[in-house]
């Protein structure tokens, strides 16, 4: 079942249940923090963006979350030519809504700042050109990230990550949002949007050297989450944004967490349009995620291989709290069908999957 929402409304209602759960193109749903029927230990929020440069071979992710107990963030620098990745991170003690994420995903800003990150994402109605270098006459919006990490390196000695990123985002970009609850507990719910294909300027240094953007080519893609989960859960997860034919294409796929039975997230974006899929499996080896993936879906749109490059991993355990997570950047080859039948081929197309198991 694939339930579209294409009207706006509120996100959950008296009860503290979602008013409406389904997928849709446009964030239609009205998140209100103060509605959630739950402490302020459940509650979830966090800003997740990744841009990759393909030719360049290095990309950056940058995260903001505040889980209630505690807020994580985090930057990290990757290597996709030398298959390695630099990361700080960092917590702040029992923010329990204190970080100030925006409720709408389309404007605010939120930032934080220690002596190990200093991180500040803001989203502006772009007044200059438009909405894309890749098409200056289309009105829309830039988001702007800045952040630095004293300590980070680049695997060569070179120390000190400091830069600004730009992702642009056209009016006409579809995405997508999902509202989705579990279903032992329909109180707890996953807000959630996946933006793809933003075009990507300015850069960042480490010491010396210099990395950029170039927005005819690199792309930035947007994990935005607000929600009440339930304690323990693993999930599945796979982006990437790139170019085919000459388009902007990429993809969102996502399951294994909150019942998925209103809709999925898996879709294709090209050119700005979202064409829709069924479900999608991730295959691969759990005791090497450094080994080739291979991903189908039940409908036959998505055959992909999957050689991955650099594996982000951590792993957390104090008991009571517990964060096992892959993160895998590499290239996949394959082919996607959009709505009307159209096959889409790629080869090395830049992008990540990953494999999350959390108890908190």
């Amino acid at each position: 079942m694939q339930h579209e929402v294409t009207e706006s409304r509120d996100l959950l209602g008296p009860d503290g249940r979602l008013v409406e759960e389904g997928w849709a193109r446009r964030p239609l749903w009205r998140y209100a923090r103060s509605r959630i029927k739950a402490g302020p230990f459940r509650i979830k929020e966090w800003d997740y963006y990744s841009v990759l440069s393909p030719e360049g071979r290095f990309g950056l992710t940058l995260t903001m979350s505040d889980l209630g107990y505690a807020g994580m963030f985090a930057a990290c620098f990757l290597d996709l030519e030398r298959g390695l990745y630099r990361q700080v991170d960092t917590l702040s003690v029992l923010p329990m809504g204190r970080t100030g994420f925006p409720a709408d995903g389309d404007a605010g800003r939120v930032a934080f700042s220690d002596g190990k990150l200093s991180l500040a994402f803001e989203c502006q109605r772009d007044q200059g050109a438009g909405g894309s270098p890749r098409d200056p006459g289309a009105g829309g919006s830039r988001r702007v990230l800045t952040f630095s990490a004293p300590t980070l390196d680049d695997g060569d000695g070179h120390v000190g990550l400091e830069g600004r990123i730009e992702l642009y985002q056209p009016d006409a970009l579809e995405s997508v949002t999902i509202a989705t609850s579990w279903a032992e507990n329909r109180r707890a719910f996953y807000y959630n949007r996946k933006i793809n294909c933003m075009p990507a300027s300015g850069g960042f240094s480490i010491g010396p050297r210099s990395f950029r953007f170039d927005p005819m080519r690199d792309f930035g893609g947007l994990d935005w989450g607000r929600g009440r989960w339930t304690y323990e859960n693993r999930w599945y997860w796979s982006s990437a944004s790139g170019l085919a034919g000459g388009k902007p294409f990429g993809w969102n796929l996502g399951y294994g967490f909150s019942d998925r039975g209103p809709a999925s997230e898996n879709a294709l974006v090209l050119d700005g349009r979202v064409h829709k899929l069924a479900d999608v499996e991730f295959r691969y080896d759990r005791s090497d995620y450094l080994k080739p993936w291979r991903f189908v879906s039940s409908d036959g749109r998505f055959e992909m291989d999957f050689r991955p490059l650099v594996d982000r991993r951590s792993r957390t355990d104090l008991k009571l709290i517990v964060s096992d997570q892959h993160q895998v950047f590499g290239e996949f080859t394959g082919t996607a069908v959009l709505d009307d039948g159209s096959p889409v081929r790629v080869e090395r197309f830049p992008g990540f999957a990953e494999d999350v198991f959390n108890r908190w």
